[in-house]
């Protein structure tokens, strides 16, 4: 190999490439001064944009993740700036083109997470449930133990924690006792056909207007229905505290205070009668609750 021709042809080379390295230097240096003050301005913007969200959000983690989405989205920015700068375009439109297949890869992929995630955005700023409510959800009903980005954990009055994804805590109805600040008691009460209706509603009403934890709401009672063997009313009263402690304890001194003062003034709650005839000869008997 004639080393002569070998020197000339790197000196060529070498000569080509520090030309060209000169005449990109001006974009070179442009594109390192757009870099650094590029990084600067993300860093401001993701304080800045953290200190905001902070103010209708109170979700730490996700406060954290929009700050660092839009950091990282203008350095994107700016890294595409550059290369545009350098005269990359072609790498931009590569990188561009990989990372719209890699991102529709990704969403059939992960679809179910990315619904809960993106539902658990929406709770976080629409605050439907709040940690400690008593709420039900579908078939679940306790209390809001945490909320994450994916899932919500409950502790139901049984025991269980249950996590349940956040798109069906998103997409489903929820019961928020805690809401009002209050709970409403439902009773469903049945007395005998002979009973003086107005008598007992006065006595009934009596009888659970003085209970601790009661809110200044009026009571209300009305009669529902002629059933098989009594006349069903329902009373309503509603408790100063949601929580299930309270809302058993003043279930259990309501139920109490009906049967005392039904037992004072004589007021029956019938059994359920049932009438079996054998040979023509009607015998009536009393239907237990464990039949």
């Amino acid at each position: 190999m004639d080393f002569d021709k070998a020197y000339d042809l790197v000196t060529s080379k070498l000569s080509i490439w520090i030309k060209e390295f000169i005449k990109m230097l001006p974009n070179l240096i442009l594109a390192a001064i757009i870099l650094v003050i590029g990084f600067f301005i993300a860093k401001f913007l993701r304080g800045f944009s953290r200190k905001m969200i902070s103010k209708i959000s109170n979700h730490k983690t996700l406060n954290n993740l929009f700050a660092s989405i839009i950091y990282i989205t203008f350095i994107g920015i700016t890294i595409f700036v550059i290369l545009s700068i350098l005269q990359l375009d072609k790498a931009v439109t590569s990188i561009l083109a990989g990372a719209g297949i890699i991102g529709l890869a990704l969403a059939f992929a992960f679809q179910d997470i990315a619904a809960n995630f993106i539902s658990g955005i929406f709770i976080s700023f629409r605050r439907p449930i709040s940690i400690g409510d008593i709420v039900k959800i579908g078939d679940y009903m306790g209390k809001v133990k945490e909320i994450n980005l994916r899932d919500t954990i409950i502790l139901t009055f049984q025991g269980q924690m249950v996590i349940i994804p956040n798109k069906n805590v998103f997409q489903n109805p929820i019961e928020n006792y805690s809401l009002l600040g209050k709970r409403r008691l439902d009773l469903t009460v049945g007395i005998s056909y002979d009973a003086d209706l107005e008598n007992v509603e006065k006595i009934t009403l009596d009888a659970v207007k003085d209970i601790t934890g009661l809110s200044d709401d009026a009571i209300t009672m009305g009669y529902k229905e002629f059933a098989d063997s009594s006349i069903n009313y329902v009373i309503r009263l509603w408790i100063q505290n949601p929580e299930q402690a309270e809302y058993w304890r003043v279930r259990h001194a309501v139920i109490i205070a009906i049967k005392k003062a039904y037992d004072t003034n004589n007021i029956s709650i019938p059994f359920p009668i049932r009438t079996l005839d054998f040979a023509g000869q009607p015998i009536e008997t009393k239907v237990s609750n464990q039949e």
